[in-house]
C-alpha cells in the first residue's frame, strides 16, 4: 500500500544543481530513516545519504559538501539537493525510506545524467 514517487531527475551540465523529491503515498508508520541511493550499470547500488529520526545526516565521501538531504516528515517527504554536480554523478537515483518496525519501502528511481 505504500508507494514512492521521485522526480527531478534530468540533463544538466557539469557544475550545475538539480534537486530530488520523494514523496510517500499510503501509510508508513512512524518512519525512522530516510536516504537516497544510486546505481550505474553492471555495479551495486550505492548508499548516498542519510538522514535519521533525529535528523543526523551521513554522506558518502564523494558527494560530501555538495550534496544536502533533508526531510519532512509530516508530508512524508524526503529531498536531495544536488550541486556542482560531476559527470561521475550520472546515475539512476533511488528514494529509500524506513519505519520503526523495520520495514523497507524503495522508489522506481529516477534517472541523472551529467554532461561535461
Amino acid at each position: 500500500q505504500v508507494q514512492l514517487v521521485e522526480s527531478g531527475g534530468g540533463m544538466v551540465q557539469a557544475g550545475g544543481p538539480l534537486r530530488l523529491s520523494c514523496s510517500a503515498s499510503g501509510t508508513i508508520f512512524r518512519i525512522n530513516s530516510m536516504a537516497w541511493y544510486r546505481q550505474v550499470p553492471r555495479k551495486e547500488r550505492e548508499l548516498v545519504a542519510t538522514i535519521s529520526s533525529d535528523s543526523r545526516t551521513n554522506y558518502a565521501d564523494s558527494v560530501k559538501a555538495r550534496f544536502t538531504i533533508s526531510r519532512d516528515i509530516a508530508k512524508k517527504t524526503v529531498y536531495l539537493q544536488m550541486n556542482d554536480l560531476k559527470p561521475e554523478d550520472t546515475a539512476v537515483y533511488y528514494c529509500y525510506v524506513n519505519n520503526v518496525r523495520g520495514y523497507d519501502y524503495w522508489g522506481q528511481g529516477t534517472q541523472v545524467t551529467v554532461s561535461s
